[in-house]
């Protein structure tokens, strides 16, 4: 369940929304009703607490939001090395037999569509797995193909040496945004950032116990800061199922064949 609500940022957002409001009228409840119980106790050693409190959540908002924008920017840099890596190998073909040319040329084309629908948007981890099932079938395809072309009496000697590595370039870099895929941070890190966003509303909330209505600017406004902090932290670790995206980038891979 913590899993879907990460991999889904805009309910992820909208509940943390609503619970750090909730946290924020129970503290100022919480305090209204120890202000009836003990009125001249109130501020008695709290605000180094409070501070404390503070202090700690935004160290964390900016230990992951620095990761997961580091993060997000290798995820980008990876899909540029994969467009380069497949143009390079689709330029070398050039080095095989003519003969041999057209049917590798074709089964570049469906490797480049077998990529880009393993990063389609809101694609399921079952999705992913199969569509990489296939792409690593294209990948044999492809190697064999070019082996068996460059061991034809008419092809140039230098065309294995030059061809096979850039194949393997571009086999290897599928395996580093597979791994990147997957690469978040420790669950344990992403729990205790989200107990820590509703402690302090709770804080803030009862800060508020003098009010005899909820002050809606701050707690609103305490809400609103907090929550779409945090989900542009987890949109930033899932590019492809929220606001920001990354699809403007897979155009260079149909760009590398054409």
């Amino acid at each position: 369940m913590f899993v879907f609500v990460l991999e889904n940022p805009v309910l992820f957002g909208s509940a943390l929304f609503f619970l750090l409001m909730l946290s924020m009228e129970i503290g100022r409840r919480m305090g209204r009703r120890r202000m009836a119980r003990d009125p001249d106790a109130l501020d008695a050693g709290t605000g180094a607490v409070d501070g404390m409190v503070f202090a700690l959540l935004g160290l964390l908002v900016a230990f992951t939001f620095s990761g997961a924008a580091s993060r997000f920017d290798d995820r980008r840099a990876m899909i540029v090395t994969e467009a380069n890596d497949i143009g390079t190998a689709y330029l070398r073909i050039d080095l095989l037999p003519p003969a041999a040319q057209a049917p590798l040329r074709e089964a570049f084309h469906r490797y480049v569509a077998s990529r880009l629908a393993s990063y389609q948007r809101d694609i399921s981890i079952e999705e992913f797995n199969a569509s990489f099932e296939a792409t690593k079938k294209i990948q044999g395809e492809i190697w064999q193909q070019a082996v068996e072309a460059g061991r034809q009496p008419d092809a140039p000697p230098a065309a294995n040496m030059l061809l096979l590595p850039a194949i393997n370039d571009m086999i290897d870099i599928t395996s580093t945004r597979a791994a990147a895929l997957r690469l978040h941070p420790p669950w344990p890190i992403a729990v205790m950032l989200l107990l820590t966003a509703l402690v302090c509303a709770l804080l803030a909330g009862h800060a508020m116990l003098r009010s005899r209505s909820p002050n809606w600017i701050h707690i609103l406004g305490f809400a609103s800061i907090t929550a779409v902090t945090l989900y542009v932290i987890a949109d930033l670790e899932y590019p492809r199922r929220g606001l920001i995206q990354v699809d403007n980038l897979d155009q260079m891979l149909k760009d590398a064949i054409e």
